[in-house]
């Protein structure tokens, strides 16, 4: 038998240098070209329903915002900016506008005070907590009409709320709805009601991402509940809480169904939002000017939404 020498074996056992050697248990170069664009493909319906649903109306809609487009008249002329002049004349433009800030500020608050604290109570995987998640997540399911008018019949002064306050307080008969004030609050508490159960799932995902040692090390420091809730987990739930922040606030701001089904823009014009005014001016055949209104409100959107999640994203806790 023959021995060879080891220079000989070396040679004969080393791989060729033409030859690419692969890491055990990674994917050919190929199935890796083939998975960085598969996502493309997944999303590729979604993208289409957003470009022809959303983004094509809207940018064929801004001519028509700088026009005279209306159902009194052929002519349909460009006329700059005189829409917005005389939507602020007529009082529509200004109040509608700070209307819909209030809005959206109240229901982002509530919709976030309450999904933060259904989260915190129903963190744990349970067959009860997973029973209360998805009933406080029914709310999401219902249509935003149908739920506007389920509660306009619970807030009537003889419908089921002012009854269970009347149990307390005999001959309680309050107009929710009539007054003003509480009217806005009252359809922003509606609207925080229907989207809370989104933003709940976001803050269980984001508390139940935290690290357990991190909560039993104040724990041992000393630290009560609340102090463990407000040094540790709070600022750990900061990108939760700026999407939560964000979404339900551009949601408010795009508020309609909810208001439409309630309120319809009144008592008088104390709940008339941007969106409600852009339907009663089409409702009127004032097109050119409901298409400025609904352009306010996609830059209202961007000019609020832009710098929010900057500054919340500097926030974050890496």
């Amino acid at each position: 038998m023959v021995i060879g020498s080891p220079v000989e074996d070396a040679a004969t056992s080393a791989p060729s240098r033409r030859t690419p050697v692969r890491r055990e248990g990674a994917p050919p170069r190929a199935s890796r070209r083939r998975g960085s664009g598969g996502w493309v493909w997944f999303a590729l319906p979604s993208i289409a329903l957003v470009v022809v649903f959303f983004v094509i109306p809207f940018v064929l809609n801004i001519p028509f915002a700088f026009s005279s487009w209306s159902g009194y008249s052929n002519d349909v002329s460009f006329v700059g900016f005189d829409n917005w002049v005389f939507l602020w004349n007529s009082g529509v433009l200004a109040p509608a506008t700070v209307l819909t800030l209030i809005y959206a500020v109240i229901a982002m608050v509530i919709q976030n005070t309450v999904a933060l604290s259904l989260a915190t109570a129903l963190r744990r995987t349970g067959r009860v907590n997973s029973f209360y998640r998805s009933l406080f997540f029914l709310p999401v399911l219902i249509s935003p009409l149908a739920a506007g008018y389920i509660w306009r019949a619970i807030v009537q002064p003889d419908g089921v709320l002012n009854g269970f306050i009347g149990i307390f307080a005999p001959g309680f008969a309050f107009a929710w709805l009539g007054d003003p004030v509480w009217a806005l609050i009252t359809v922003a508490f509606v609207d925080a009601w229907k989207w809370s159960g989104i933003a709940t799932l976001v803050y269980i995902a984001g508390l139940n991402g935290i690290p357990a040692s991190l909560l039993e090390a104040a724990e041992l420091d000393g630290a009560n509940a609340w102090q463990r809730f407000w040094r540790v987990s709070f600022p750990l739930l900061a990108p939760a809480f700026t999407f939560n922040v964000v979404t339900t606030l551009i949601g408010a701001l795009s508020a309609f169904d909810i208001v439409a089904s309630t309120t319809g823009g009144g008592p008088g014009v104390s709940t008339r939002l941007l969106n409600v005014a852009v339907q009663q001016q089409f409702g009127q055949s004032y097109f050119g000017t409901a298409s400025s209104l609904s352009l306010t409100v996609t830059l209202l959107v961007v000019i609020i939404a832009v710098p929010l999640v900057a500054w919340l994203r500097k926030r974050e806790v890496a």
